[in-house]
């Protein structure tokens, strides 16, 4: 059996509160060999901490604050998230990586779809997050919509220190595409988007964008892949985003999993 990672799954959340163990049964039965936590605020780090308790060596955490949740008091969440970072790292040893050692500053980023009521907040929030990340070499899980230039400024200001990370959740264009990868050690996340009959990412991906570049995802509970779309995502579903990229670049389902599974390896380090 083939096996690939999904690097974006809030495994952790209510949705998954009646069958988790079922849906990690599922998940290592379909392939997936590792899945990746991103904590969202300083109450949900709690819950991706002790659901990679439950399953070390599989689940993997990775700590931050997510744009929607940057708020009037962002600043006492980040200084909070921030100590619950730090003690998170000082509890890895060389001889055993703890369960409860992120691998990655996420999920963080822009998201200026709904509001801009705070625009300002997000963009300190997320700066100062980039600043973690650099200082911990940890890559960053980034999520932006509606936010990309303000997001590549950031960025740019960081270029050269970068440990590297993922865009997770890519479905621009071919332009957006070029300008994300011309940051260093960064990725693409694709996740279930790409199998949508209306998605351009079939024809942008191959375009664009070199294998080498592209992780999978689910973004469980969160947009199913076709045939699922509707159902709530999980991890073991991310074999059909695999699957439809394989298409999309006429290649093997063994390659894709071969060359993805490889990226994630270099860009999270600790792994």
């Amino acid at each position: 059996m083939i096996q690939y990672i999904d690097t974006h799954c809030h495994l952790d959340g209510e949705e998954f509160a009646e069958d988790r163990e079922q849906v990690v049964a599922r998940a290592k039965e379909a392939g997936v060999s590792a899945i990746f936590l991103p904590a969202i605020d300083v109450k949900s780090c709690e819950t991706v901490l002790d659901t990679c308790r439950q399953y070390p060596g599989y689940c993997y955490p990775m700590l931050g604050l997510h744009p929607e949740e940057v708020h009037a008091d962002w600043r006492e969440q980040l200084d909070s998230l921030g100590t619950v970072l730090n003690e998170s790292l000082s509890v890895t040893t060389h001889s055993e990586p703890s369960p409860v050692s992120p691998i990655a500053i996420g999920e963080v980023g822009l998201d200026f779809y709904w509001s801009r009521e705070f625009e300002q907040e997000q963009l300190l929030a997320f700066e100062e997050q980039v600043c973690w990340s650099v200082e911990t070499r940890l890559p960053l899980m980034i999520h932006c919509r509606k936010a990309q230039n303000e997001l590549v400024t950031i960025l740019k200001r960081y270029a050269q220190d970068l440990p590297g990370g993922v865009f997770h959740c890519f479905t621009g264009n071919e332009i957006e595409a070029r300008e994300l990868l011309q940051f260093d050690g960064f990725v693409l996340g694709i996740g279930g988007v790409l199998t949508f009959k209306k998605s351009h990412l079939p024809e942008v991906l191959p375009a664009t964008v070199p294998l080498e570049r592209i992780v999978l995802e689910t973004d469980a509970p969160y947009m199913a892949p076709v045939p699922h779309r509707g159902q709530r995502n999980e991890p073991a579903f991310v074999f059909q985003v695999l699957h439809r990229l394989a298409e999309a670049y006429d290649v093997t389902d063994e390659e894709v999993a071969r060359i993805t599974t490889a990226n994630v390896q270099r860009v999270f380090k600790k792994l």
